[in-house]
């Protein structure tokens, strides 16, 4: 696999090796050795799945300690485009964010640290989206930040009357409002 750091230290792209043939391909999607070598010491406790038709975006999210979560996350059928936002006060790349597209095509995982916010858009018809969490979830541990802070200036590339929102996903606050935030001073690890 192949470990592709981005403009924010921790947060990176993996892309597997590939080994295709006449009959399919097959590729190593996760190996706990490897990961922890190339990427960082992380234990994956729990896997999750979604289905989500075009348009929906669902995020910004996040745990907090002592719930706080890192994910791995993979895209199996379809197109996303995946962001991770650094909300660590203090951090010297506080308020940015990298933005991935992930299909089903080109394999690709991203994986998002502790102390960052999470979300998604779907760009295809339809997507299953997976994830590995390193922490179990805790309903009590929510946070988000609204996904339209023009602070943040994702462009999701979905036009905004085409975005669908749960209904929680309408109201969270902007990153400037946001009651808690990681500190980067803290090991969250």
């Amino acid at each position: 696999m192949e470990v592709i750091q981005t403009e924010i230290l921790g947060v990176v792209v993996i892309e597997p090796d590939l080994f295709g043939d006449e009959r399919g391909y097959f590729f190593e999607s996760f190996s706990e050795r490897r990961f922890c070598e190339q990427v960082r010491s992380v234990r994956f406790v729990q896997d999750n799945e979604s289905k989500s038709s075009y348009g929906v975006l669902r995020g910004l999210h996040f745990q907090k300690p002592p719930h706080a979560q890192s994910k791995l996350v993979r895209v199996i059928k379809g197109r996303v485009l995946d962001v991770a936002v650094d909300i660590r006060r203090g951090s010297p790349t506080f308020g940015q964010h990298v933005a991935v597209e992930l299909t089903e095509e080109n394999h690709r995982q991203f994986f998002i640290p502790r102390g960052f916010a999470h979300g998604f858009s779907v760009l295809s018809d339809e997507a299953i989206f997976q994830y590995k969490c390193d922490n179990f979830y805790a309903p009590q541990s929510e946070g988000a930040i609204a996904w339209d802070d023009p602070d943040l200036a994702i462009d999701w590339r979905i036009p905004a009357d085409k975005v669908l929102l749960s209904e929680k996903d309408r109201h969270h606050p902007r990153l400037n409002e946001a009651a808690w935030l990681f500190d980067y001073s803290e090991n969250l690890y």
